[in-house]
């Protein structure tokens, strides 16, 4: 079959979406550190439809580990499919990758970090990828760190690389630039900003304060779901398109992106693609946290104990997709104060419309890993505001219980569960009260008797085969 290039766009089916710029004057503003499947699937589709109006936001894609991005989309001239899943799924073809450089193409990553014309340096290189310690700050005994700050010259990490690249920009005597984290990293902007600026102290305190002053780290919030590419879109993009394409990405249609506008010069005129600027990305990261990825994880270990697969699956049960609403609505969204235009209620039929998406296979038992890691900011801190303001805690100690039933399941069956305390965990199997006085885990709750004592009886009920319509009725 013929392969997705340029000279192959005027063979796509009237029904697939394509650039609707001249990709030969496409100039490269962007240098993207991680062009793996969330960044072309969300940034890049954000910059394809900018480039409609402004031909000055092409990306350069930079892999440092991997050469299977650069592989792959080198034949297809850096174009590629991306398929939004919903009720009917559509096609479109991306075009605002204009090149993928590989780790090995050092001289190439320098160029385009130091070209007058880029603006941005972004990433997505996931939050290892930083190399942080567990105090949010730059881990200078990591071992990427170590020997970038030994070899400074010959980067490996991406904090070498961009402090590399500003360094270049400092003595060509370029403005700065905005380095913009789309990663799921709470505080990205800053964190990044303070790793970059700590690595360049240790090598060239004199590019530390330029970057200071002229260097710009907006944090930002991202979100969509993202699910792997798998033999079966590939060949259902070659179907729909009628020509091979050899990475197909797949998302949702749902995209979310509010970056903090604080920009070095000019930005980009990402609300053309629906991106939010904003003066509080804080807002938009809570909602986020406690509305959708709080509700994802009450809808993992609730149901798993129901017996369903999916998320899909799950909100077509209808007793679990209208406690599910109710959590959200009446026990979540209380503890929020969202920012001026985040309207919570339409939020959060938003959440519950995509949780529904029937084309998303997204696996419960996933979201439902590393639980003792994620409960505490996605559902406690909840449970601690409505303490703290003297509201109920009832619904919101249902999580937990069936978090706690989801432990008791997997020790009874001596099953193995992803979570980094899953040995001490599984010890204490049926033993609920040792797991909620687990500091690590519950912090001050552990303490709390009324509830510890309110998740004890939403455990009881779920040990009933018939116990959560009682809840879910409450």
């Amino acid at each position: 079959m013929t392969r997705l290039a340029n000279g192959t766009l005027s063979r796509l089916p009237d029904a697939v979406a394509r650039p609707g710029y001249d990709r030969a004057a496409m100039l490269r503003g962007v240098v993207h550190f991680g062009p793996g499947a969330f960044h072309r699937a969300h940034q890049a589709a954000a910059f394809d439809t900018l480039l409609a109006h402004d031909p000055r936001w092409g990306i350069t894609g930079v892999s440092l580990n991997s050469t299977s991005v650069a592989d792959a989309l080198g034949p297809q001239d850096g174009l590629y499919t991306l398929a939004l899943l919903d009720a009917e799924t559509g096609y479109r073809v991306i075009g605002s990758i204009a090149h993928v450089l590989t780790g090995s193409e050092r001289e190439a990553i320098r160029a385009a970090l130091a070209a007058p014309a880029t603006r941005i340096i972004s990433t997505t290189v996931t939050e290892k990828g930083y190399c942080l310690g567990p105090d949010g700050k730059l881990d200078f005994d990591h071992p990427a760190i170590a020997a970038d700050l030994a070899q400074p010259a010959e980067p490996r990490s991406a904090i070498g690389w961009i402090a590399a690249g500003l360094a270049a920009r400092r003595h060509a005597g370029l403005g700065g630039v905005t380095v913009l984290s789309c990663d799921n990293l709470a505080d990205n902007g800053r964190k990044v900003g303070a790793a970059v600026r700590a690595f360049a102290a240790a090598t060239d305190p004199d590019t530390a304060r330029w970057i200071g002053d002229e260097v710009r780290f907006p944090n930002a919030m991202v979100d969509s779901i993202t699910p792997a590419t798998d033999d079966a879109l590939r060949n259902r993009v070659a179907a729909a398109i009628g020509i091979e394409d050899a990475w197909p990405i797949q998302r949702e249609r749902f995209t979310q992106w509010v970056i903090e506008d604080d920009f070095a010069g000019e930005r980009p005129e990402l609300e053309r693609a629906g991106v939010t600027f904003t003066r509080d990305v804080h807002g938009y990261e809570a909602a986020k946290l406690r509305l959708l990825n709080g509700a994802h994880s009450t809808l993992a270990y609730l149901g798993l104990g129901l017996g369903h697969g999916n998320v899909a699956q799950a909100m077509a049960d209808t007793r679990l997709a209208a406690f599910i609403g109710r959590l959200m609505r009446e026990d979540i969204a209380p503890s929020l104060s969202p920012p001026a235009g985040l309207d919570l209620s339409a939020y959060i039929g938003d959440i519950l419309a995509r949780f529904a998406n029937p084309a998303i296979d997204h696996r419960l038992s996933q979201i439902a890993w590393d639980g003792s890691q994620k409960l505490p900011y996605r559902i406690l801190d909840t449970v601690r505001d409505a303490r703290a303001a003297g509201r109920p805690i009832g619904r919101l100690a249902v999580p937990v219980a069936a978090w706690l039933r989801f432990i008791e399941r997997a020790a009874e069956g001596s099953q193995r569960i992803t979570d980094p305390l899953a040995d001490r965990l599984l010890a204490h199997g049926g033993d609920w009260r040792a797991i909620l006085a687990m500091r690590e885990v519950f912090s001050d709750l552990s303490a709390d008797d009324v509830f510890v004592e309110t998740v004890g009886r939403a455990r009881i009920a779920l040990m009933d085969p018939q116990g959560f319509d009682a809840l879910a009725a409450a």
